[in-house]
């Protein structure tokens, strides 16, 4: 494995499709590494934009434009770090040895879509699910429901993330707007949902799950402890290391989590997010890159989530050994402005044992996930305490 020199004839050159909070993170731990950095996203000046040695604006579901680009740029290897992309280019790109894409091209176009990655965990794996079935109009979605899936159940497009376009329905009163929603509000229009059945569970987890080289160049699988976290409407608000959880249940999540990461393939990270009733594990979604409920990792690990990622895609060995108890708490815009700005970080950072990451997204909604406050303590409550704390005290200004 060699490493070149940035901005030279003898580059190492990544390419990242997505240049969000998590996609800069990955540039800043590949830059460490020496690597050139390409980072590409749809809205410019976003996060990843400003710390990469080039950055492009482009509509990545555009597979012209998204060849065109790599053709010019010339990457050794493309990192997807979102879903909504050409994945049928990529598949080409990958093919035609333009670049290596991370993990593979296949990984990618099954995880974009909740159909293609469902089938492969619970019909070709046989892997534990909620029930699920999927529509192409409102009364097939109907019919669905009342046929096996029931109530209460959610419903989400088949492409899209963050909790957007999701519905918890409680009867059939609610399934017209839900329709409607998760058409609107899907990355990627199509039209076809998902509709699964509630999984009565504890508590649901991400179990980071790393496939990296060994000395000997082989892949290997390596974990990381168990993130829990708390969603509200689809979306991650707070999540903290290690979760507890019985060895059974450990175990059986490292299983799930194995198994669909080593049928997706490839090197890099992947977020396996599963749901937890006592010794039960269900599979609920998996992210072939970092994952955001890892941001915890920046204060919790030797290595964080998107450390693991850079030397993992690079051939690099990797360590996923835990450094302390930790947690993260998300800082919201609170309102919708461009170039807002944050009061109150003298006061989080006051707070023992917090870091605070602002994105620097140039454009703030109400419920954008602008920042996030991380926190070290002697024990998960302790952290998640002052994770939250610290949270608070930032304050979206215009």
């Amino acid at each position: 494995m060699k490493i070149g020199t940035p901005l030279s004839e003898s580059a190492t050159r990544v390419m990242l499709l997505g240049a969000g909070e998590l996609g800069k993170e990955v540039i800043i731990a590949l830059q460490r590494l020496g690597v050139e950095v390409i980072a590409v996203d749809r809205y410019e000046n976003a996060p990843g934009h400003q710390v990469a040695h080039r950055a492009h604006v482009v509509d990545m579901t555009d597979g012209a434009a998204l060849r065109a680009l790599v053709e010019k740029e010339k990457p050794h290897l493309v990192v997807p770090e979102i879903e909504a992309i050409a994945t049928d280019m990529l598949a080409q790109i990958e093919q035609d040895g333009l670049a290596v894409v991370i993990p593979t091209a296949r990984a990618a176009q099954l995880t974009m879509n909740r159909e293609g990655i469902r089938r492969l965990a619970a019909e070709e794996l046989g892997l534990p699910t909620s029930s699920y079935a999927f529509a192409s109009s409102l009364e097939e979605l109907r019919a669905a429901i009342d046929n096996g899936i029931g109530y209460p159940c959610f419903v989400k497009p088949v492409m899209s993330s963050s909790g957007k376009g999701q519905s918890r329905l409680e009867g059939p009163d609610d399934v017209a707007a839900a329709w409607e929603y998760a058409l609107n509000a899907g990355r990627v229009k199509q039209l076809r949902v998902i509709a699964e059945g509630l999984v009565d569970f504890d508590y649901e987890i991400t179990q980071l799950t790393v496939r990296a080289n060994n000395a000997k160049g082989e892949t290997e699988t390596h974990f990381c402890a168990p993130v829990g976290h708390v969603q509200v409407n689809g979306d991650y608000v707070e999540s903290w290391q290690p979760q507890v959880m019985s060895e059974t249940a450990l175990e059986e999540s490292r299983r799930i989590a194995g198994k669909v990461t080593a049928a997706l393939g490839g090197r890099g990270i992947f977020g396996v997010e599963l749901f937890i009733k006592g010794d039960k594990v269900w599979f609920s979604e998996v992210s072939p890159r970092p994952h955001d409920t890892g941001l915890v990792t920046l204060i919790s690990q030797w290595q964080n989530e998107f450390e693991l990622h850079a030397r993992a895609i690079l051939g690099l060995p990797v360590d996923t050994t835990l450094r302390n108890a930790g947690a993260s708490a998300v800082i919201y815009g609170g309102m919708n402005a461009a170039a807002i700005c944050f009061e109150g970080v003298d006061r989080a950072l006051a707070v023992p044992g917090t870091e605070l990451r602002l994105f620097g997204k140039p454009e703030s909604f109400i419920k954008r996930r602008m920042g996030v406050a991380l926190a070290s303590g002697g024990n998960v409550d302790e952290a998640r305490g002052r994770a939250r704390l610290a949270a608070s005290k930032v304050r979206p200004v215009k």
